[in-house]
């Protein structure tokens, strides 16, 4: 599989990098960073993005121009690069995950399915923890449990959550909040709270080798070439098993 990486200097684009170095039947035919756009692409299979919201858009205009399927796992999008994400799969199969660990897709089905069968008995709280450089707060996986965590309750996304905190009174039922910390080399860890009245159950995520984002891509990546145009996740792809 001939890949074309987009944040090859970042954190998860240097292990995509090395895996590549050791695994024969992966190549990478082109690399773009912060100080070096991608260039057009010589016979890549896919593009791999882990890079910014800005770098991104850029990214999908050459994908689409060269009809590559795009594998991306950058988070923070602004509406801009949102609605590029959008156009570019209605022309190219794009796959996006604001976590590429397996643990994560599985943790989104038990929070969802926590969240309908405790009811509004139980508030929800979300923390999540990631390492000092990390730039978007709340995180994108944090995000997407809290929608999950919605879903399940029967909630509009867009009215529960909140990541600002409390402002004072009594607790909203309907308020689902996402709390963000930010320090040290911390790869990730995800925390959904259920409270209720005498009893507490909390479901955890611990990241603790930043490899395992990198190995969840290339399984991604692999599997969304050849497919049709669209906006698949990864549970689209762990559901073909």
């Amino acid at each position: 599989m001939k890949i074309l990486l987009n944040g090859a200097t970042g954190k998860v684009g240097r292990l995509i990098e090395a895996l590549a170095e050791t695994d024969a039947a992966l190549e990478l035919v082109g690399r773009g960073s912060r100080d070096h756009p991608l260039a057009e692409p010589a016979g890549a299979d896919v593009l791999i993005d882990f890079s910014r919201p800005a770098a991104l858009v850029d990214a999908l205009a050459l994908a689409c121009r060269h009809r590559i399927p795009v594998v991306t796992g950058t988070t923070g999008l602004d509406d801009a690069a949102s609605a590029a994400l959008g156009r570019a799969a209605e022309t190219v199969p794009v796959c996006r995950a604001a976590n590429f660990a397996i643990g994560v897709h599985l943790l989104r089905q038990l929070v969802r399915d926590a969240a309908h069968r405790l009811g509004p008995a139980f508030d929800i709280e979300l923390v999540e923890t990631h390492h000092r450089e990390k730039i978007d707060a709340p995180s994108g996986t944090a995000l997407s449990l809290a929608r999950a965590a919605a879903e399940g309750r029967g909630l509009d996304p867009a009215h529960a959550l909140h990541s600002d905190g409390h402002a004072g009174g009594a607790r909203d039922r309907d308020r689902i909040g996402v709390q963000s910390l930010r320090g040290g080399d911390v790869v990730g860890e995800h925390e959904v709270h259920f409270l209720g009245d005498g009893e507490r159950l909390v479901l955890v995520h611990r990241a603790t080798d930043r490899s395992l984002f990198a190995r969840g891509a290339l399984r991604a990546a692999a599997w969304l070439v050849g497919r049709p145009a669209g906006l698949y996740g990864l549970d689209d792809v762990l559901a073909d098993r």
